[in-house]
């Protein structure tokens, strides 16, 4: 699948419509952090330097297909404004009559941003008609499509797949670009050996990207609920960590598929830090998994687990990480992550090529000071992450390419 790319676009005295990924947290009507928003300048003002007009559209929150003034774009147009330094115009309701008449007068240079999508019940619905109802409207308010959404390219909502369907021209925003060229890394003959570093609670996001590395890496490093869910299904009791029970029987499968000579060798703790409580001032223990009884429960790796995890990490050519390694967001259970993380960056400046994303992973590093600078290749997605380097279609590219 041959992605357009924007250089590809003459975009000069058309309309663009963006379809952006912000998403960003707004307290008191005040936006506290413009990272999501800071990820996509450089398609903004690519587009606003070719002389092209500029309509922006994203989503906000889960406002459940109707307006909710939580969930406004509004705040947004003073941040839009001192970054691109324009002023920003605003439509109250993405696809009315105003959004219409705003765009149709938009000249070279100007910006329209359009209040939040899924105010629209059409843009989740899982109706498709209904979907492309919206995806239409939107389509007729400019000339050109960019998609620079990549944290939502595995949703197949109006604004990712309908949209595209009602316009000739559509590209990839340069975030995708950069998103689809570094995670191809994975899936593009990786250097030997490969190493995936997964944990989280949700094994259903988890196991095809465990099934696709049995497949085709040499290492998989488990841990929190991940590791708990496997460790349950091979009879481990674990008291009170927690794991995933609809998920017991395919992980029994996974790990036993691992022990055939020609797959990825599956790494679980052997031992925890355990606690009867998730506090920093709660007494934590270091104990093999056969010690951990009554009220405790997991909530980081061992030493001994760490150490071989290190090992393995310090032998790999590639390395994707997705997922801290325990409750991080406590600092007494976060030594774990801080370890792994240690370990890729040295690895990284060793030569390896390291991938790291996920959004706890990501708040790990923010939350306690680790620079993402230290690897090959950052992504600010999650499921979309997960979804292109288990090998899945992306229903939002495939689109552009229709």
């Amino acid at each position: 699948m041959q992605l357009p790319t924007l250089n590809q676009a003459d975009l000069k005295g058309k309309k663009v419509l963006l379809r952006a990924g912000f998403d960003v947290p707004i307290e008191d009507g005040q936006v506290h952090d413009t990272t999501r928003i800071d990820a996509i300048m450089p398609t903004m003002k690519h587009i606003l330097d070719s002389g092209a007009s500029l309509i922006i559209m994203a989503h906000q929150g889960r406002p459940k297909g109707e307006p909710n003034p939580e969930f406004s774009q509004k705040p947004l147009v003073v941040v839009l404004e001192k970054l691109l330094g324009v002023p920003v115009k605003f439509a109250e309701k993405c696809d009315g009559d105003d959004a219409k008449q705003i765009a149709q007068s938009l000249q070279p240079g100007e910006v329209l941003l359009l209040e939040n999508l899924r105010f629209e019940k059409g843009e989740k619905s899982k109706d498709q008609s209904q979907r492309d109802l919206l995806g239409q409207s939107l389509a007729a308010l400019a000339d050109v499509y960019v998609n620079d959404a990549f944290t939502n390219c595995h949703r197949d909502h109006a604004s990712m797949t309908s949209v595209p369907k009602f316009m000739v021209e559509k590209y990839m925003g340069l975030n995708v670009q950069k998103e689809v060229e570094g995670l191809s890394k994975v899936n593009q003959d990786p250097a030997q050996p490969v190493t995936l570093i997964i944990s989280g609670l949700k094994m259903e996001t988890k196991i095809p990207v465990i099934q696709q590395f049995l497949d085709r890496g040499d290492n998989i490093l488990v841990g929190g609920g991940v590791a708990n869910t496997l460790l349950k299904a091979r009879g481990f009791d674990l008291a009170k960590s927690r794991y995933d029970e609809d998920f017991l029987e395919l992980a029994q499968e996974l790990m036993l598929e691992s022990e055939q000579e020609d797959k990825a060798k599956i790494s679980v703790p052997c031992d925890g830090i355990v606690a009867t409580r998730s506090t920093d001032d709660a007494e934590k223990l270091d104990v093999p998994l056969e010690d951990i009884e009554g009220d405790m429960a997991m909530y980081d790796i061992g030493t001994v687990t760490l150490g071989h995890y290190i090992d393995v990490i310090k032998q790999s050519k590639t390395i994707v990480w997705n997922g801290p390694m325990g409750m991080y967001e406590v600092e007494g259970f976060s030594n774990g992550t801080k370890n792994i993380a240690e370990a890729v960056k040295e690895a990284t400046a060793a030569g390896a090529v390291s991938i790291v994303g996920g959004g706890d992973t990501l708040d790990f590093h923010e939350r306690y000071g680790y620079s993402l600078d230290a690897y090959t290749f950052v992504s600010t997605a999650g499921g979309a992450m997960l979804d292109f380097i288990s090998g899945k279609e992306l229903p939002a590219l495939e689109a552009l390419c229709a």
